[in-house]
């Protein structure tokens, strides 16, 4: 897996051949680039520009040997993102495979966010657009998923698989039923008839 010592080799490494200017400009255009990033985005940033740089050619996982199947917990790059949105590595669950790209949930093992997140139980005030998992093993951490995260990307993105959950399992169904709560359900905090906040609203993550 790429890391940030293997980024620094590439972003200063000098090319070869006729591309060598146009590395050069390239390589001198990213500096500046990476001098006015926030300092906790900076490795993240270089790390993501790293593998899209290997792997974006690539149509899809299995072309390096990774089988992705709905149910598995990956390490995935989702590179950079605006605000509000889940970038760079982060671990995601696939909940399908359509044409070499799969549906995936984003998750953290963040605290914050698990402590924030709706449960029947435990938290009925919380947020809906998040949802515990629990300690999926061989997780080390109790996790939560960004359900108002969810996209379909090209497997080339996974790193690795982690752990898989069972899709005949009791949970892989409620993280099922919960995704068409977030996408369809018209009740409460989700009932917005033109798709859009109300003026001075802005939408929350």
């Amino acid at each position: 897996m790429i890391n940030y010592k293997n980024v620094e080799v590439l972003l200063n490494a000098d090319a070869s051949g006729r591309y060598q200017q146009e590395w050069q400009n390239y390589i001198r255009s990213r500096r500046e680039v990476y001098r006015n990033l926030v300092n906790e985005h900076l490795d993240s940033n270089m790390v993501s520009e790293a593998n899209w740089i290997l792997r974006s050619h690539y149509s899809s996982g299995e072309e390096m040997g990774l089988n992705i199947v709905p149910g598995d917990i990956c390490y995935t790059d989702f590179g950079q993102a605006y605000l509000n949105e889940t970038g760079y590595q982060h671990f995601g669950i696939v909940m399908a495979v359509c044409r070499r790209k799969a549906m995936v949930i984003p998750m953290t093992s963040n605290p914050v966010q698990y402590a924030k997140a709706y449960d029947p139980q435990e938290n009925p005030a919380g947020r809906k657009h998040l949802m515990r998992l629990g300690k999926i093993e061989p997780m080390n951490r109790p996790s939560v998923l960004f359900l108002n995260d969810m996209k379909f990307i090209n497997t080339a993105r996974v790193i690795d698989v982690k752990a898989h959950l069972d899709v005949r399992s009791v949970l892989f169904r409620r993280i099922q039923q919960r995704m068409l709560e977030v996408l369809f359900s018209r009740e409460g905090w989700l009932d917005m008839p033109t798709g859009r906040p109300a003026a001075g609203e802005p939408g929350e993550n």
